[in-house]
């Protein structure tokens, strides 16, 4: 068994897709549409073969959540990248941008060396090597 992807309700579709362009390399597939509920979502695809839907709609009253809040249910996803190196590199770009660091890079207490970072709508990712 694998996990087949994770999904993400988000605002805006197309600037979150374009955040994991930029930092992780994700390939952007074409945009689904199903007017008659009000939905929309591309998958970002990633040379692993791991895929985050980004999904939007028009139906549902989407309870927001402050930036980086700790939550029931799913709170972080993490993403394996090739080196310490990388997760120090990847966290610098990311903080230039613009964009929040919560933590790190460090290395837990469980042996990761990791950072957290929110992506464009408050979603914590944590980068591990």
């Amino acid at each position: 068994m694998r996990i087949e992807h994770v999904a993400l309700w988000v605002a805006d579709v197309d600037r979150v897709c374009a955040f994991y362009e930029r930092f992780f390399g994700a390939r952007t597939g074409p945009l689904y549409e199903n007017p008659a509920k009000g939905f929309s979502s591309r998958f970002l695809s990633f040379a692993t073969g791991a895929r985050i839907e980004v999904m939007t709609t028009t139906t549902l009253a989407v309870a927001p959540q402050a930036p980086g809040s700790q939550r029931m249910g799913l709170t972080h996803f993490a993403l394996q990248l090739d080196s310490e190196s990388a997760v120090d590199r990847v966290t610098a770009e990311i903080r230039a941008a613009g964009h929040e660091v919560l933590d790190g890079p460090r290395r837990t207490g469980d042996g990761y060396y990791e950072s957290v970072v929110l992506d464009t709508e408050g979603n914590r990712v944590e980068l591990v090597a």
